[in-house]
């Protein structure tokens, strides 16, 4: 009876599932990266600060971080005596003018470059990833050169001689050497190889010309990442500093918000200086800061989407 009792038990299943474990709060990461937030956040903090401070309280010992004097009057001096307004005027005239063409040109050649077939298509692509390797330090001469030796502007000859200063005190010169982008191709080019060539197919036997798979198909999918490289071009743009200080040396016209609050500073009395220039800062920085707010989770997706590290 107790062998029959043994045979016929139901054998006990073997114990396969992981054992529930704790999970633990990574408290330490927690704190490491509170520290790393604070750090990053505390010169943005001491610059809106230090915007509102009075004469001659900025830079004192003991230190403070808050303003004992406040005052707004630091922005409208900003306004006067920085020009700031035109600065402003033009820093978003020649950033919304770059930051379109390089998405203009980046789109149309990476959508080239990954889905068209024509003789040399390789060549130019390692051409153009040569060119990312290239030090931006050393194009600043040879730029400069071409400025001002841009044939017919600037009372230049057909020869581009003759003239008295080119290209050079044109606002166009703040844009020519930026209007198209080697990284932004690649980045448009290494998303759009990863587009199906059958919906491409499929679109071409129901008649779509090459312009309507461009624009129809293939642009809408890559929205995320045009979006993560326009606000890529924005930002630098807005905040290149060594090549607008080179064309504002010829005319002082062509000066942007980051050259002109660095150079315009020397004006304006040393003892109530930095409040100023703090005041000018913030403006410069809300742009940026606005376009980044609305427009990170684009961001965040294009980062995915493209495959960079």
């Amino acid at each position: 009876m107790s062998t029959l009792t043994s045979r016929t038990r139901p054998q006990s299943r073997p114990r396969t599932g992981r054992r529930n474990k704790r999970v633990r709060t990574p408290w330490f990461s927690y704190i490491v990266v509170a520290a790393g937030g604070v750090a990053m956040a505390l010169p943005f903090f001491d610059m809106v600060s230090s915007s509102f401070k009075g004469s001659g309280e900025y830079g004192i010992l003991p230190y403070h971080f808050l303003p004992q004097d406040f005052t707004w009057s630091n922005y409208g001096a900003a306004f006067e005596e920085l020009q700031l307004g035109k600065l402003f005027l033009t820093s978003v005239i020649v950033t919304v003018a770059v930051t379109a063409s390089v998405l203009i040109t980046s789109a149309m050649a990476g959508y080239a470059l990954a889905k068209l077939r024509f003789r040399g298509r390789d060549v130019i692509f390692r051409f153009i990833l040569a060119t990312m390797m290239l030090p931006p330090f050393l194009l600043l001469i040879p730029d400069f050169l071409i400025m001002l030796n841009w044939p017919l502007v600037g009372g230049n000859n057909i020869l581009g001689q003759g003239g008295d200063g080119g290209m050079t005190t044109n606002i166009v010169s703040l844009m020519l050497p930026f209007l198209v982008s080697g990284f932004g191709i690649f980045l448009m080019r290494q998303f759009m190889v990863g587009v199906p060539n059958e919906m491409l197919e499929a679109a071409r036997i129901d008649g779509a010309g090459e312009w309507r798979l461009f624009w129809s198909v293939v642009l809408p999918q890559a929205k995320p990442v045009a979006i993560t490289l326009g606000l890529i071009t924005f930002v630098g743009q807005w905040n290149e500093y060594i090549w607008t200080s080179l064309m504002a040396s010829t005319n002082p016209d062509l000066m942007t918000l980051p050259v002109g609050i660095q150079l315009l500073q020397s004006f304006i009395d040393p003892n109530r200086t930095m409040p100023i220039v703090m005041a000018g800062i913030v403006i410069s920085t809300l742009p940026v800061l606005i376009l980044f707010l609305f427009l990170q989770k684009y961001y965040v997706r294009g980062v995915v989407l493209s495959g960079m590290k």
